[in-house]
């Protein structure tokens, strides 16, 4: 088994063990808020809003304790997840962003359709 893995958590000194602790909390309540968003919001707009924001910041919140983590009990500068945070805060907004794109064309064509094959399709109410 390779040397970090052994390590026990006692040999971590407690000025890296707190803000390790402190944003491992963090992470996981705020990943937790984003899943509540995606299962309590009513419409599909509202629902992807959750995970594209929280769930994104919470994975940085994680990546980074992992990197202090490693970085104190290695003895050396782990800057690996700082690549993978990076790849994450660019590509998570950019993918929501289109899936959003995607649902509204349907939406879309949906509404469409629908207005081509009813002459009499849903007309709000005129203001009186």
């Amino acid at each position: 088994m390779s040397g970090f893995l052994s390590l026990p958590m006692a040999e971590l000194s407690i000025w890296l063990a707190l803000p390790i602790a402190l944003l491992l909390v963090i992470g996981g309540l705020i990943t937790f808020i984003g899943a509540l968003g995606l299962l309590r919001l009513p419409n599909f707009y509202q629902r992807i809003h959750g995970p594209a924001v929280f769930i994104t910041v919470g994975t940085g919140c994680f990546l980074i304790a992992s990197m202090l983590y490693f970085s104190g009990t290695l003895e050396r500068p782990v800057v690996h997840e700082l690549l993978i945070t990076a790849f994450v805060l660019l590509t998570a907004p950019v993918v929501s962003m289109m899936i959003m794109r995607a649902a509204v064309y349907r939406d879309l064509r949906a509404r469409r359709k629908a207005s081509d094959d009813q002459t009499d399709a849903y007309q709000f109410p005129e203001d009186e």
